[in-house]
């Protein structure tokens, strides 16, 4: 993949997270606990994952570098989006965010097709978001 789509889509996945997670924090009150701690999975582990991937098929050759940084990410998103909800969601959210950011790095150094790739764990993470809005409609 070009330098440019990597850092497009890194862009974009910066924006949806930031905008998802004001609307989460506007509708808080609307979700349940259940509800909460799979919000703060799925974002921590598919930051991490976007970004462990996107990162280490931009830079192959800075595999510990790439690991630290998308583990923290993953930490960071994860443990954000569960502290909306409560200490429990929170240590949840953290913990995901930790292991996924730890494996995404080894997904992206084995992969044929990355551009295939990209564009699946993308269509596959805003139909992710689609369905969690869902969720909380219907909560």
């Amino acid at each position: 993949m070009e330098h440019t789509k990597i850092l497009l889509f890194l862009y974009l996945d910066v924006c949806l997270i930031i905008g998802f997670y004001m609307y989460l924090r506007k509708n808080k009150k609307l979700i349940g606990f259940q509800l909460g701690m799979n919000i703060s999975v799925v974002m921590g582990g598919m930051i991490s994952l976007l970004f462990g991937v996107l990162l280490i098929i931009q830079f192959p050759f800075h595999f510990t570098l790439i690991t630290i940084i998308a583990t923290s990410l993953g930490m960071i998103t994860g443990g954000s989006f569960g502290k909306l909800f409560d200490y429990q969601t929170f240590v949840t959210g953290l913990t995901n965010g930790m292991l996924i950011g730890l494996m995404s790095p080894m997904i992206g150094t084995v992969l044929e097709m990355p551009t295939v790739f990209v564009w699946f764990m993308h269509i596959f993470f805003v139909l992710s978001l689609m369905t969690i809005i869902i969720s909380i409609k219907r909560s």
